[in-house]
Formats: C-alpha cells, sequence, structure tokens
C-alpha cells in the first residue's frame, strides 16, 4: 500500500514562489505515475500536473504551464511542484496522488491519495 504526505504549503504573496513536496512510503516508488491536483473551496478537484514513472513524460495544465514544474527524486521516494509566479487564484488546497506507470488527468484513476496542503497567495 502506497502512503502519500505533502508538506511546504503556506502564505505567499502574489508574484511569489513556493515548493511542495509529496513524500511516498512505498517499496517501488520508481514505477509509479505522480500528480498534482488542487481545490479550492466551492470548486471540482482540478488537475495541475503529472509526471510518468520514468520522469521522461510531464503534463501541465494549460492554466499552470510556465509557472508550474513537476519533478522527483526516486532516490527520496519525493515527488516536488516548484510554483513559480503565484497568482491569487493559485490559492488552494494541493494534493499528491499515485497510480501505475502512465499519466492520467481524471482524479478517478488515482488510486493513492495524501491529505493534501493548503496554498494560500495574497493579493
Amino acid at each position: 500500500q502506497v502512503q502519500l504526505v505533502e508538506s511546504g504549503g503556506g502564505l505567499v504573496q502574489a508574484g511569489g514562489s513556493l515548493r511542495l513536496s509529496c513524500a511516498a512510503s512505498v517499496r517501488t516508488f520508481s514505477i509509479y505515475a505522480m500528480a498534482w491536483f488542487r481545490q479550492a473551496p466551492g470548486k471540482e478537484r482540478e488537475f495541475v500536473t503529472a509526471i510518468d514513472w520514468s520522469g521522461g513524460i510531464t503534463d501541465y495544465a494549460d492554466s499552470v504551464k510556465g509557472r508550474f514544474t513537476i519533478s522527483r527524486d526516486n532516490a527520496k521516494n519525493t515527488v516536488y511542484l516548484q510554483m513559480n509566479s503565484l497568482k491569487p487564484e493559485d490559492t488552494a488546497i494541493y494534493y499528491c496522488a499515485a497510480r501505475f506507470t502512465n499519466i492520467r488527468v481524471i482524479a478517478a484513476d488515482y488510486a493513492y491519495w495524501g491529505q493534501g496542503t493548503q496554498v494560500t497567495v495574497s493579493s
């Protein structure tokens, strides 16, 4: 079973940067595709970005392209989300998710989830 723990959220000013981390408790982290989703109050949970098992394929929501970067460190069983040029509309709870091998952009396709970390961007 896979357990995921997010960290790194907080309060930042618009235009600032933040890096989120997701630590996985699993023996074979390298075979899992990893993703970040986010959910704001009153909104549906939405896809942000994902990285496949090899690290060679990534995907980003149009709203974050050019500003966010996903990466993984298999030696540390950790996936990261570097967020730059943050906007107030990025405010949400950010969730880490995992599934076998291949990227998907629908939340229901991911079997394993963390508890989330709050990101708040002030005007």
